[in-house]
């Protein structure tokens, strides 16, 4: 029990450090192992070391230095000088969330594009309406000396593009970059809205959820097959399995790669524990003690199922909690709020799905806990969606901590074998004080 109390103690330390760090948005998390590069040609693989040193636009560089960035991170450094020479060529990247890969992409396509052109040029898909609004904000930040015209591509959004006096349809017509959701970009398409001919570049991001998902995969097929054929094809992601690598290879033909090996990626900065519970019902009552004994700033809650978000957030409300929950169930105007109120801190505690375990940045949030292990439908380990979820702390060079539930034999062995697989010891914490009157 000694040990115990060392390890809640341990714990509440951790957390309680997390609260005094300040949030760096722009602190990019550096891996200690150089980016491995893998180029189609011959050429030198070059680095940058300045962003002066990508004869950039002035006024993307302005914007740029606005945000904070002050130098190339080792990802950018290496992989930008290949995104943005000419002629174009594919780009096939892997690297975990909080090195700059989004920057990298987004630089890429205002690149390219010719702002007297009033038409298409870039295309960015993403997996989720709230991955798309975020990659979204980033364009305007750094385009925010360019005359860029933009438009948000996502389903029912009473989200406006960034132009006014002008119809929905006006505004996609004009955009020159488009950032969406499969569905609704391909929709557009479909009703000839948006002309596909003057498309310099398509961007994926969160390939591997793309291309793997038959929904997904299948609209972002049709969409590819619809670029013109000089189109700069460039997929992001923080995992690839490799039967998804491999497809992404035929996607993005004769594509620059540079990766990091998945050991490399951002489980190193985050304290990772499980807390053995009795069994399901046990889980609710280990979560709500949690809450109760620690001081924690913001947290995400995972979960398998939509109906137990909702389950758990009416428990916890009812127990004086103030959460949210955010699951595909909900209508996109509700799914907005949600998100938007996260992001301004008017609840702590986030209950969600799988819906938000990619690409989503919230600064304060210090602590993830799966409630619910992610397996796949067969009930074997997901470690990619398990990097993706507790990579939803640790944001960008900082510290975090995770919390894993296991309930039963099937949850420990996912447990070990996550492990096993990320060679990263899961510390347990003994249930103790105030848990006392449960083990």
């Amino acid at each position: 029990m000694e040990n115990g109390a060392t390890e809640v103690n341990s714990l509440t330390e951790q957390i309680s450090n997390l609260e005094t760090q300040e949030p760096k948005h722009n602190a990019l998390q550096e891996s200690s192992h150089d980016v491995v590069v893998t180029r189609v040609d011959d050429d030198p693989i070059l680095s940058v070391t300045t962003f002066e040193d990508l004869k950039l636009n002035e006024n993307l560089l302005k914007g740029i230095y606005e945000m904070g960035f002050t130098k190339p991170s080792k990802i950018q450094a290496k992989a930008l000088p290949l995104l943005i020479k000419t002629p174009p060529q594919n780009m096939i990247g892997q690297s975990q969330s909080g090195t700059g890969k989004t920057a990298a992409f987004v630089l890429t396509m205002l690149s390219r594009i010719d702002f007297d052109l009033k038409s298409l040029q870039a295309l960015c898909l993403a997996p989720s309406r709230e991955l798309a609004r975020q990659i979204m904000v980033e364009v305007l930040k750094m385009a925010k000396y360019t005359p860029v015209m933009t438009a948000e591509a996502i389903r029912e959004s009473n989200v406006k593009s960034y132009t006014t006096g002008k119809s929905r349809n006006e505004e996609f017509a004009e955009a020159q970059l488009i950032v969406g959701t499969p569905g609704t970009v391909y929709d557009l398409f479909r009703r000839r809205i948006i002309n596909k001919n003057t498309i310099k570049i398509f961007v994926l991001d969160e390939a591997d959820n793309m291309l793997d998902q038959q929904s997904l995969g299948d609209q972002s097929i049709k969409i590819k097959n619809m670029m013109p054929k000089d189109c700069q094809i460039v997929l992001f992601s923080a995992t690839y399995s490799r039967e998804v690598r491999s497809f992404a290879e035929r996607f993005a033909p004769n594509a620059n790669q540079f990766s990091l090996k998945v050991e490399e990626l951002s489980v190193k900065t985050i304290s990772q524990f499980y807390m053995d519970c009795k069994n399901e019902q046990h889980k609710f009552q280990v979560l709500d003690d949690l809450y109760t004994l620690l001081t924690i700033g913001q947290s995400i809650i995972f979960v398998q199922k939509r109906d137990t978000a909702d389950i758990i957030a009416r428990r916890m409300t009812e127990n004086g909690h103030k959460v949210i929950n955010l699951h595909g169930g909900l209508s996109a105007n509700e799914r907005d709020h949600v998100m938007d109120g996260f992001r301004r801190g008017d609840a702590k505690v986030l209950i969600t799905t799988n819906v938000l375990s990619r690409g989503i940045d919230v600064l304060q949030v210090n602590l993830v806990i799966n409630y619910d292990l992610p397996t796949d439908a067969t009930g074997k380990p997901d470690f990619e969606t398990y990097l993706h979820r507790i990579g939803r702390t640790g944001r960008f060079g900082r510290t975090g901590v995770s919390i894993n539930f296991v309930h039963d034999a099937n949850s420990w062995e996912v447990v070990k074998s996550i492990e096993q697989h990320f060679q990263r010891e899961i510390i347990k914490i003994e249930i103790i004080f105030p848990f006392n009157n449960i083990c």
